[in-house]
């Protein structure tokens, strides 16, 4: 297969995370929430591991008509924003005003981040939270808490987004990169377990949920924190 072919392929496979979410979207409106997530935790993979391979073909010298970037772009609002969003609001999670207050503020502020060109920062991590409502909505799925404890976060979180505040990125950050990329990949696994088994309260998984997802939120802010010295 030749370099170009390679390419192309690169770019096919990413754009499969347009089917995921449509997939991912039909099993929402039939609130089959354990479906969608898994679709979710589907096309989650597939943003991880497309972005190393682009890099690896030059997907923007070998196949420059396709814009990988605006692809990813596309696909990720609607995997990691919009659906989540919408499983959200539809759960009864929250009800009445505090679900649209929640679909309104995750859609509108995530569409601005994602349009800032402020988003990355020098180390290839990002500049605010960057959007990962998936994840979120996720575990919020898994543990159930109580609806002001998910106003308040959604609430921190998007503010978030516009402070300077570096949140990682685990394949593409290299400080602590050995730690942080199997940390992602056993956050896919335990979302992927919970999600199989329907987000059933007793599982150990619940555990790993939320270690795994301290750690991704605040390893950013921390290496602020405790920056490298030259």
């Amino acid at each position: 297969m030749s370099t170009r072919a390679k390419a192309l392929a690169v770019h096919l496979l990413t754009a499969t995370g347009a089917v995921f979410a449509m997939l991912a979207m039909l099993a929402a409106v039939d609130e089959k929430w354990d479906l969608m997530f898994l679709w979710l935790v589907v096309a989650f993979f597939v943003d991880g591991i497309d972005g190393p391979l682009a890099r690896r073909y030059a997907v923007k010298e070998n196949a420059p008509e396709f814009d990988g970037v605006l692809m990813d772009l596309i696909i990720d609002y609607l995997t990691y924003v919009f659906i989540p969003a919408y499983a959200l609001f539809r759960s009864d999670l929250l009800s009445g005003w505090t679900g649209w207050f929640a679909i309104i503020v995750i859609t509108y502020a995530s569409v601005v981040y994602f349009a800032d060109t402020r988003m990355k920062t020098k180390d290839n991590s990002f500049s605010g939270f960057p959007g990962c409502w998936n994840m979120v909505v996720l575990v919020l799925f898994a543990l159930k808490p109580d609806f002001w404890v998910i106003l308040i976060l959604v609430t921190l979180l998007a503010i978030a987004m516009f402070l300077p505040l570096k949140f990682i990125h685990p394949v593409r950050t290299e400080r602590w990169r050995a730690l942080s990329l199997p940390v992602a990949l056993v956050w896919t696994g335990f979302a992927g377990w919970a999600a199989w088994f329907d987000f059933h309260p007793e599982l150990w998984a619940h555990w790993g949920l939320i270690v795994t997802s301290v750690y991704l939120i605040f390893a950013g802010i921390a290496q602020q924190l405790f920056p490298v010295r030259d």
